[in-house]
């Protein structure tokens, strides 16, 4: 995966103001998980029909997440157990633009992913009264949550040239608790945000031809099920030996 730093460079840039067309705040998502060295390839596919975000000539960007539930683990056992309208909660701080933000985020029983969120000054461990407050005005009920871990990653934002559509895809992820960390350094993270899903997108038709298939993934689960052994996880058995597989030659 060394070279694709520099075609990411061959990319027609787009600023943060360009893409407010595409926040895209509700929307479906479409993600995939694939070996690191696949990306040269599939980038140099994808030039002639995306753009990169670029913040102050920077095209690759750090995240920091800090994910937050309840002692009983409910939005990961929600997630785990199927069921339609589930939360997760976190702060995240975009780096390169020096902002930060709680993030509330629902899956609705449509299928939809619906994000709210409020600027903070920084990540913090703690929930002020403040943050309480937004947590309980967005979910509807009283939300009795606290830190359990970080996940980080580098993450390239890519704007289709033509149709609303947002592609995003994490690198050099890695994450940890007070007890224990990992990473999945060998995999990348895609993910197709529409306003509906929609099979056209040249990224799906591209990814399709070089094999990279749709799965449906989640880092707060699949790092959740890493820390905490004794966490009930056999409804990800599947998705956890398809992740390890790619590690493989």
């Amino acid at each position: 995966m060394s070279n694709f730093p520099q075609i990411i460079t061959d990319f027609l840039p787009i600023s943060l103001d360009e893409m407010d067309d595409v926040k895209l705040m509700s929307r479906t998502d479409t993600k995939f998980a694939f070996k690191a060295n696949k990306m040269p390839l599939l980038l140099q596919k994808l030039l002639p029909f995306y753009r990169v975000l670029a913040i102050d000539g920077k095209l690759i960007h750090d995240y920091k997440s800090l994910y937050f539930d309840t002692d009983d683990r409910k939005f990961y056992l929600d997630h785990h157990n199927g069921r339609v309208n589930r939360n997760k909660i976190r702060f995240r701080e975009y780096v390169g633009s020096k902002l930060a933000f709680l993030e509330i985020k629902l899956k609705n029983n449509k299928g939809k992913t619906i994000k709210k969120r409020m600027k903070v000054d920084a990540i913090t461990s703690d929930l002020s009264d403040k943050h309480q407050k937004y947590i309980e005005k967005i979910i509807g009920a009283p939300m009795h949550v606290s830190a359990k871990q970080w996940i980080n990653f580098s993450r390239i934002t890519f704007v289709h040239k033509t149709q609303k559509e947002r592609l995003t895809m994490d690198v050099n992820l890695t994450f940890e608790n007070a007890n224990d960390n990992g990473d999945m350094k060998h995999i990348v993270i895609a993910e197709v945000k529409q306003e509906r899903m929609s099979r056209s997108s040249d990224f799906m038709r591209i990814a399709k031809e070089m094999h990279i298939l749709p799965i449906r993934i989640s880092k707060y689960c699949l790092t959740t099920s890493a820390l905490n052994p004794l966490l009930k996880k056999n409804r990800f058995k599947e998705k956890v030996l398809f992740i390890n597989k790619l590690k493989q030659a």
